[in-house]
């Protein structure tokens, strides 16, 4: 009687394990090409397979799941209501592996380690500091990737993305917070009124046209609400696309700019801008964003490197 009572748990068991199994692998990868090419034949081609062995993984899968994942349609086939939601989501999970295994054939301890970050970000505060990271971190073997908005360490080819964004951070990403941001008006010697504005008022701003960047509209209305001054009283001149063309436009003295400290540093130190307001803290921070799937050591050892560096003061 015990030995019986224990075959039946041991079966019992074993049928809630097998229960949770995800049904066969090939047939899984069988339907998701035919539903993805909408062909047999074509996904019998891509997979090196015959039609019918196709057909066979289909139907393998179709009595693994107790449902018709295709219906008759004509002279062909297509995808019922449960083939399209696993079609969707099979396609989405391939599509993933894929792209692991192919950072992971590709990744050694020789691999360079590929940085995203804006184009503003990378000319006027990384290009200056590479040769001290290079020296500090010979092994790191960084690489560079520049873009405005469209670089996503979740996709394959970036290892991190170095970038100024506001919490809460994304579930998917090791976050290494860097620095607070802090942004302020910055204006050339060169500029015309650059002697009428030394040592005036945050007010005078009210008179003066200002140089705006589209890629963030809203940097001088925050700042001027933190800083008393009425949003609808700025009046604007020029607008420029991305960051690094404004900063550009304020050393040549063609009008106030307004930036993050980090990227107008060097051209305060050399005299090229100044900051008669200082900078004001934004509830954004530059952080280092790394893919959890892709976390390794090189990450923290750049976030400690980058860090120390935000804390160094110019020389």
């Amino acid at each position: 009687m015990k030995t019986d009572k224990i075959a039946a748990t041991c079966q019992e068991t074993s049928h809630i394990i097998m229960s949770r199994d995800l049904p066969p692998l090939n047939a899984l990868r069988a339907f998701e090409a035919a539903a993805r090419l909408n062909s047999v034949s074509l996904a019998g081609e891509q997979l090196h397979v015959t039609h019918g062995a196709v057909s066979r993984q289909i139907k393998v899968l179709e009595e693994h799941l107790g449902v018709a994942l295709f219906s008759k349609d004509g002279r062909g086939v297509k995808l019922t209501d449960a083939g399209v939601r696993l079609r969707d989501a099979s396609s989405d999970a391939f599509e993933r592996l894929r792209g692991v295994c192919s950072e992971i054939s590709q990744g050694s301890a020789d691999a360079p380690f590929v940085l995203g970050c804006s184009g503003s970000l990378l000319a006027r505060w990384f290009i200056p500091r590479l040769g001290r990271l290079n020296a500090d971190l010979p092994d790191l073997r960084l690489h560079l990737s520049a873009g405005e908005g469209d670089l996503d360490p979740r996709r394959p080819g970036l290892d991190a993305l170095l970038v100024f964004a506001e919490p809460p951070w994304p579930a998917d990403m090791q976050i290494f917070e860097l620095a607070s941001e802090r942004i302020g008006p910055v204006v050339s010697p060169r500029f015309v009124g650059f002697e009428r504005l030394h040592g005036a008022p945050v007010s005078a701003l009210q008179y003066e046209t200002l140089l705006q960047t589209t890629s963030r509209l809203q940097a001088w209305p925050s700042w001027a609400q933190q800083n008393g001054i009425a949003v609808d009283a700025l009046r604007y001149g020029q607008a420029f696309e991305h960051l690094y063309y404004l900063l550009e436009a304020a050393v040549a003295g063609l009008g106030i700019a307004i930036a993050p400290e980090p990227l107008v540093a060097d051209d305060l130190n050399a005299g090229r801008l100044a900051a008669p307001w200082g900078f004001t803290e934004t509830p954004a921070r530059l952080a280092l964003w790394v893919p959890r799937r892709a976390a390794d050591g090189r990450a923290q050892q750049l976030a400690q490197w980058l860090k120390a560096e935000l804390q160094r003061q110019p020389v």
